[in-house]
């Protein structure tokens, strides 16, 4: 579905320099801190932007040679974009049905019924769950076989946001779509999405299966002595801490067999993310 090979694009003070894929049938999230490359790798991905070296393929094709019907299949949400906030939800309709030949109105409308979205509130009178709402559902309500979505649960609730999950959920259902979904709260992603990349400074520092992330990476918790005496073989990096060190590794099971007296936790993506982007590398 995606494809980018070494998509680098410069600013002053920053540097994109980036690979990753989104194949069928896939759930990916790019991750990392705010600034770190998310939305600039999204602008590239659509066109938005031009980078400057590196091949960027969507849907087969080079993004230059991306159809308007080719285009029809993209469903797109980018934080810092909507229709115009002088229109009512109900005005957007007539737009979204002249745009996509597809566009689901029924569907449309009973979203909008169960999400108390009012077909003539304004959208600069929605609050900001309603907007993230309403935005997601103008991406998945042409049947898209690709989403493309930028922070959509920034600035929700913890029920506003399970609420959009759960909208993601159902339209990958029936399984032949994608989404590439960004976000820095990552820990709502976690039972979503089958695969992270983790981006940093422009660059991606890891790339893992969802589930290889939850079940193999842990946290060692190790004095300076029972460091020194550590195999480094599946240890990524490490934070000096008061009591000695705080190791991120990659087979947390290994050092449960191996080296019992160690304590040993597990860790989820955002623990994962402050590690790789603080830690020292060893």
């Amino acid at each position: 579905m995606i494809q980018l090979y070494n998509i680098s694009k410069q600013y002053p003070g920053f540097q994109l320099q980036c690979s990753l894929e989104v194949p069928p049938n896939r759930v990916t999230a790019l991750i990392g801190p705010n600034g770190s490359g998310k939305s600039t790798t999204f602008k590239a991905i659509l066109g938005l932007i031009h980078p400057d070296s590196g091949e960027l393929r969507i849907l087969g094709k080079p993004v230059s040679k991306l159809t308007v019907s080719d285009r029809t299949l993209l469903g797109v949400a980018m934080s810092d974009s909507c229709f115009s906030g002088y229109l009512l939800i109900q005005d957007i309709i007539p737009i979204l049905s002249q745009m996509y030949p597809t566009f689901q109105k029924e569907y449309f409308l009973e979203k909008c019924r169960h999400f108390n979205l009012s077909l003539t509130r304004r959208i600069n009178d929605l609050s900001t769950g309603m907007k993230a709402k309403l935005k997601v559902l103008i991406a998945i309500s042409h049947q898209a076989r690709l989403l493309i979505l930028d922070e959509p649960t920034t600035g929700l609730d913890v029920l506003a946001r399970e609420e959009v999950l759960d909208m993601l959920r159902e339209y990958m259902l029936p399984g032949d779509r994608s989404i590439l979904i960004s976000s820095h709260i990552s820990g709502d992603l976690e039972g979503l999405c089958d695969d992270f990349y983790l981006i940093h400074d422009g660059r991606i520092l890891l790339h893992e299966e969802t589930d290889t992330l939850l079940d193999c990476y842990g946290i060692l918790k190790v004095t300076e002595e029972q460091y020194h005496t550590l195999d480094s073989s599946y240890l990524l990096r490490k934070k000096r801490e008061s009591y000695g060190y705080r190791i991120l590794t990659t087979q947390k099971q290994f050092y449960q067999e191996n080296m019992p007296e160690l304590v040993i936790e597990k860790c989820n993506i955002d623990e994962i993310i402050l590690m790789m982007t603080k830690g020292e590398v060893l």
